[in-house]
C-alpha cells in the first residue's frame, strides 16, 4: 500500500519507529513498534499546528534569520527525503534513511527552532517595509 503523495513523508514516519518501548533491565514493554509509529505520525502533524508557539523569536521572518533560514531549507529536503522513502518497501536501507530524517524532522520543531528563538542573533532590519523593497531594486 502507498499512500497518496502529500502522505508519503507521515507514513514514512510511520514505519521509522522499529523498536518497542519498554522499561530498562526488564522484559515489560510499555509500547510496541506499531503503537510507537502511530504516536510519532500524529505527534509529527500536531508539531506542524504548534510551531506558532514553539518559535518565539522576535522577529518572524526567515529573511533576517539567517541560520533559521538554513534549518528551514534542511527541513525541506527532510521532507522530500520521507517523501520519496515512504512511496518505497520498508527494508533496508530506505528504513534507517527515514529513521535519520524522522529525527532530524522532530528535532527541528522540537530542539532547533526553540533553541534558535533564545539564540540566533537578529540581522539588522530595515526601518520600514517601503525601505526594504526598495532597496531591493538597486
Amino acid at each position: 500500500i502507498v499512500p497518496e503523495w502529500y502522505f508519503l513523508p507521515f507514513y514514512a514516519i510511520l514505519r521509522a519507529v522499529t523498536f518497542d518501548i519498554s522499561i530498562p533491565f526488564t522484559h515489560i514493554i510499555i509500547i510496541e513498534a506499531k503503537l510507537g509509529g502511530v504516536i510519532a505520525m500524529f505527534g509529527a502533524i500536531i508539531l506542524l499546528a504548534v510551531l506558532p508557539w514553539l518559535d518565539r523569536h522576535p522577529i518572524r521572518s526567515a529573511v533576517y534569520r539567517p541560520w533559521f533560514r538554513i534549518a528551514l531549507i534542511l527541513l525541506v529536503v527532510s521532507l522530500c527525503v520521507l517523501g520519496y522513502v515512504g512511496a518505497k518497501p520498508a527494508e533496508q536501507p530506505w528504513v534507517l534513511i527515514g529513521q535519520a530524517a524522522a529525527v532530524y524532522y522532530f528535532a527541528f520543531f522540537l530542539v532547533i527552532v526553540p533553541w534558535l528563538s533564545k539564540h540566533e542573533p537578529v540581522a539588522k532590519l530595515p526601518n520600514s517595509i517601503h525601505e526594504a523593497v526598495l532597496a531591493g531594486g538597486k
